[in-house]
This record gives C-alpha cells, sequence and structure tokens, in this order.
C-alpha cells in the first residue's frame, strides 16, 4: 500500500488537511504548534469509476478499491534536525513513507498564527527542505564513518558505496536534497538501505482559502516556481474546503465543488499527483467474490504484478488471461470478449498495462 507522509511547518493546515482527507481520523487540529504529538495514520480508498463498471460486469459480491495511506506528522521547525521542536522523532517517521507531501500556506488569516510570523511560501519550503536535508547529511556522513572503519573498506562494493555517499555529502552539504545529487540506479540501489528523506518524491500541497482553490494566487505561483527546479509536484488544496465536504452528501459536494469553480476535492487530486509522480499504475482482478483494483509500478511483468496478490502467485504464475477495461466494457461480459478474441493469453514476458483486467493462472 503506498504511504505518504504529511510535513510542513506548524499550523500550515496538515492536521485540518488529514482529518479531512481521512474522515475519521483523530488527528487534533488546534491553532498552536505542536498539537500533533504522535504521528496520526489514516487509510483512505483511491476514488476509481472503472471498479463501479467492473463489480456490475461480474456481478461482484463487493468492491475493493486501492488504497493509500497517509500519515501526519508533527510541525517541523528550524533546528528539528539537531532536535529543536520535537525534532528527530519525527524525521523517522518520514523515513518510511514512499512520498512526501508538504503543506505550504497560501493563504492569510489574521487568526492563525503563523510560527515564522509572515506568509511567506518560499523561505517555509526553505526551512522544511533545509532541515530533511540537515537529517540526510547527519545519515550520510554517519555512514560514511562506518564504512571507513569497516574491515571490508577496500573491497569493490565499499569503494563504489563511499562514492556514492561522497557525492551525497556534496550536494546535502550545499544544503540541496538529495534527488538533486542525480545519482544513477545503481547509485540508488547502493544506498537504498538509508531511506534517505530527501531522496523520496515530493509533492507540494498548496494550501488556499476557499476564494482561490480554482485559480491560486501569487504565493501558489511562487510555490510552482520551486518545484518546477525540483521536478516536484503541485496540488492546489483548501483543507477548509475538504473539511466542510465531510458533511455533504455525494451530491451536495459535487454542487458546492462546482459552485468554487471545480470538479474534484483535495484527495482526488493528491492521489493523482502521487500516483503520476511515483509512476504507479493499476490493475483489476474480477469475479463473483469481489472486482478489485491493485497497484502496481510502471513496466511490471505479469509475474511480478500477480506477486502483489500473494509471493505464491508470482512463484508459481504460469499465464494470464488479460483483457483491456475498454474492451470489456464494451463487449459487456468476460465470455463475449472471449468469443471475439479479445481475452489475450499473456505469458512471463508481458508488461502489465494501466487498466488490464487480468487473471492468473498458476501451479500453486
Amino acid at each position: 500500500m503506498l504511504k505518504a507522509g504529511i510535513v510542513g511547518l506548524p499550523n500550515v493546515g496538515k492536521s485540518t488537511l488529514f482529518n479531512a482527507l481521512i474522515a475519521n481520523a483523530k488527528a487534533e487540529a488546534a491553532n498552536f504548534p505542536f498539537c500533533t504529538i504522535e504521528p496520526n495514520v489514516g487509510t483512505v480508498t483511491v476514488p476509481d469509476q472503472r471498479l463501479n463498471k467492473l463489480a456490475e460486469i461480474g456481478k461482484s459480491a463487493q468492491i475493493v478499491p486501492a488504497r493509500v495511506e497517509f500519515v501526519d506528522i508533527a510541525g517541523l521547525v528550524k533546528g528539528a534536525s539537531k532536535g529543536e521542536g520535537l525534532g528527530n522523532q519525527f524525521l523517522g517517521n518520514i523515513r518510511a513513507c514512499d512520498a512526501i507531501v508538504q503543506v505550504v500556506r497560501c493563504f492569510d488569516n489574521p487568526d492563525i498564527h503563523h510560527v515564522e510570523a509572515t506568509i511567506d511560501p518560499a523561505r517555509d519550503i526553505e526551512i522544511i527542505n533545509l532541515e530533511l536535508s540537515l537529517s540526510d547529511l547527519a545519515q550520510v556522513e554517519k555512514r560514511m564513518e562506518r564504512t571507513r572503519k569497516n574491515s571490508r573498506v577496500a573491497s569493490k562494493e565499499a569503494s563504489f558505496e563511499l562514492e556514492v555517499l561522497e557525492k551525497l555529502q556534496q550536494t546535502l552539504d550545499q544544503g540541496q536534497p538529495a534527488r538533486m545529487a542525480n545519482l544513477n540506479e545503481e547509485e540508488l540501489a547502493a544506498i537504498s538501505f538509508l531511506q534517505l528523506l530527501t531522496l523520496k518524491p515530493i509533492i507540494y500541497a498548496a494550501n488556499v482559502s476557499e476564494d482561490d482553490l480554482a485559480t491560486g494566487n501569487a504565493w501558489v505561483e511562487k510555490v510552482r516556481a520551486i518545484a518546477s527546479n525540483e521536478n516536484a509536484e503541485v496540488v492546489i488544496v483548501s483543507a477548509q474546503v475538504e473539511a466542510e465536504l465531510i458533511e455533504l452528501s455525494d451530491a451536495d459536494k459535487l454542487e458546492f465543488l462546482e459552485s468554487l469553480g471545480v470538479s474534484e476535492g483535495g484527495l482526488r487530486s493528491l492521489i493523482k499527483a502521487t500516483y503520476d509522480l511515483l509512476g504507479l499504475r493499476t490493475y483489476f482482478t474480477v469475479g463473483p467474490k469481489e472486482a478489485r483494483a491493485w497497484t502496481i509500478t510502471a513496466g511490471m511483468s505479469a509475474p511480478q504484478a500477480a506477486g502483489v496478490i500473494h509471493s505464491d502467485f508470482e512463484r508459481g504464475f504460469i499465464r494470464a488471461e488479460t483483457i483491456g477495461f475498454d474492451d470489456l466494457v464494451q463487449t459487456g461480459s468476460m465470455k463475449a470478449a472471449k468469443e471475439k478474441g479479445l481475452v489475450r493469453s499473456e505469458g512471463k514476458e508481458y508488461t502489465v498495462q494501466e487498466g488490464d483486467v487480468m487473471l492468473f493462472l498458476t501451479n500453486t
């Protein structure tokens, strides 16, 4: 399951957004720093209208969407990498996440205190990214010292690791995120165990007022400029709006969003951006018991996709009966699709495509 950590300075709207995304979340949203003491974790389903159609075709008893886990982490402040505020206790929580959602305050409200006194998204982003970079730098330097002392330091693997660590040290020493070191796949694999914070894909969630949700504002443009230099994503959200949506029916939600000039809320936008950033894809399994969505990485083979369901399926993979979502919908049933020759028998070399509907045949 995809796991995204929600971070930012205190009072930028992190916990309010989290509460809105996770309707039953227990995170406290209060107007003072460090109201979030333990990381709050919540799971949300990935909106996908294709599942409803597949369940209808397959006469499925239930629908099981893909899921995303959001982790709300206490607000970071200057010096967090050295233990200021709540410090490294929370930086460790981010290391377990696949991606980071950095909430940036792009609204003005004199009733909500800003820990830095003024609204400045560029400064706020710099503070958070610097603290993450400094934390990574400490991690890298600690590993370098250990590797040099290791008796295997003369080995080819250790020497290569040291080269990669030195490259990272140079980048992080300048206050730049590790992803700016432009490591290749082999270099990334050599230091993957470190789970560096600034190697993780990042999405900037520009938190705006209700009035700016459709068009953004000058603060949002500052965020976009920063993101473009980092190959990061930007999503405009309004924690205020998301909080109001919780109480509405589906029909009223749509009407409310349309009145604001948008077609979807922050949850769908965040999930779309995260999927795109991580190169994720969705395939489906359909039967009388359930219609289910599965999340995979782009480029996965059929056996690897089967392994997402259960590792035994990957080991015992024989072939996969496969049809594209659109073809299945157009024919109306697997039987009709087979009669028209649209159901393919794919082997171990097949690369699973977005929207594939699959039935795995295994020897397990």
